[in-house]
């Protein structure tokens, strides 16, 4: 291939570009013995190494989203992935407005009591309902 080309002349791109065309494996059964691990055991991996935090650490929650959700605690990725769930499976989405969502009882018990939300406010109004933990 005329690196040349490709990489419009500049020798430090082409020199590199060169560094990696050398460094392929050849053969498949060299790519075999080159692979350490598969996709999933690399993932598995990087889930034991890195600490939960942020978004996805789970926190405990008020009686009230534990009902809902079904699980004393829960990150707030999942809550607000199990709401759209609900959302969705019970058609609760405003037709002429796709942002406002019509509240029913269940999803009332969670959002303060109120019959519409914006599809931006549910974040805010699920807040109060993750409890403090020490």
């Amino acid at each position: 291939m005329a690196w040349s080309r490709v990489l419009g002349g500049s020798r430090v791109l082409m020199s590199a570009a060169k560094k990696s065309s050398s460094s392929r494996v050849s053969s498949p059964a060299a790519a075999k013995k080159k692979r350490v691990s598969s996709p999933a055991e690399v993932s598995a991996e990087m889930k034991e190494e890195k600490p939960t935090s942020g978004f996805m650490k789970p926190l405990p929650v008020s009686p009230a989203m534990k009902d809902f959700v079904g699980s004393p605690e829960i990150s707030r990725g999942l809550v607000i992935k199990k709401i759209w769930e609900h959302i969705k499976l019970h058609n609760l989405q405003n037709p002429t407005n796709k942002k406002e969502i019509l509240c029913d009882e269940q999803l009332k018990t969670i959002l303060q009591g109120k019959d519409k939300v914006g599809m931006l406010d549910i974040s805010r109004l699920v807040a109060p309902h993750f409890l403090k933990s020490d």
